[in-house]
């Protein structure tokens, strides 16, 4: 491992001085390489020998786990690559270096007997999203590509979850929403999908900080290559790893399943795919006064990968399966 980290031009820490006495992560519903890690317990594994404590946190959405990464309730944050930029741009220093999910995060739905067919007809109608998440910069660039801007309709801020409630009791007339909620309003409610477009989606980042990588290389090398592994065995055993999700979010196996045929683990490291998705968004998030007028978002942009460490896992999962 000090190899790896040496090749990566990082040097090594002093074990005795540096090493965390605890490492803190959150796990996600939309985020199934971390529930399977948290279910079999492979980073406590991999660090008990090190004296090393593994602290969990639930994240119910980018938002939330952005908050909990920024004021040091974790150490790493799994969120959309938009909320990602967003929270780098405004001054955090949030750094993308894994990707858990290629994913189409966010349709538009209604609910099962709304007469709305298409985005224009939700002017001036209530739609409920996450502000901070994937499906609120999804909402933004739906309405935008159909002449429309935030003002246009009632954003109501709420939660995945109870988004979902909100739409199903007929509280708003739309909801932007998540997997695996999005699945389960489909199967259990005949909520219906109005509007999809997997190119406005910016996929699952996992993410850490400047000063988590300054101080701890070898251990964030070590739980990427965690992460590795539990990508790679969740394409390997995807009804397993769907069972594994079902049980730990309460959802059904049919839902967790419908929610993987939006689903994408055949990448890992950040690149040009993930990047392009950010760089599509960033005049909207100018436009829409998310960021501060002004910001240099191409920049933020540049900065907000490091790729390394991913590179190593990848490779280091792929040596020990002897590819």
């Amino acid at each position: 491992m000090a190899a790896a980290v040496f090749a990566l031009g990082v040097a090594a820490p002093a074990r005795s001085e540096e090493a965390p006495s605890e490492i803190k992560l959150d796990y996600a519903y939309y985020s199934p390489e971390s529930l399977v890690i948290k279910k079999f317990g492979w980073l406590e594994e991999e660090f008990k020998p090190d004296g090393i404590t593994v602290k969990w946190v639930l994240s119910q959405g980018s938002n939330r786990a952005l908050e909990y990464l920024n004021s040091g309730s974790s150490d790493f944050a799994s969120t959309s690559g938009i909320s990602a930029l967003v929270s780098r741009a405004n001054g955090q220093p949030v750094k993308t270096v894994y990707i858990f999910n290629t994913q189409e995060a966010s349709t538009l739905l209604v609910a099962k007997d709304s007469t709305i067919t298409s985005v224009p007809e939700l002017k001036g109608k209530k739609v409920a999203a996450t502000k901070g998440t994937d499906p609120f910069f999804f909402l933004l660039r739906a309405l935008n590509a159909h002449g429309l801007n935030k003002n246009d309709v009632q954003i109501v801020h709420l939660q995945h979850p109870e988004g979902r409630t909100a739409l199903e009791r007929g509280d708003v007339d739309a909801w932007a929403g998540l997997d695996p909620f999005i699945a389960a309003t489909e199967l259990e409610a005949g909520s219906k999908t109005i509007y999809r477009n997997p190119a406005f989606s910016s996929y699952g980042f996992l993410n850490t900080t400047d000063t988590f990588i300054a101080k701890y290389p070898q251990h964030l090398q070590r739980v990427l290559n965690v992460y590795e592994r539990a990508r790679l065995w969740i394409l390997a055993h995807p009804d397993e790893a769907i069972a594994i999700v079902a049980e730990a979010s309460k959802q059904s196996e049919p839902v967790i399943r419908q929610q993987f045929t939006r689903a994408n683990f055949t990448k890992a490291i950040p690149d040009e795919q993930h990047l392009g998705t950010l760089k599509a968004t960033a005049p909207l998030l100018l436009q829409e006064e998310i960021v501060r007028k002004g910001t240099d978002l191409d920049k933020y942009i540049a900065e907000l990968v490091d790729d390394r460490f991913a590179r190593v896992a990848v490779e280091t999962q792929a040596k020990a399966k002897g590819q």
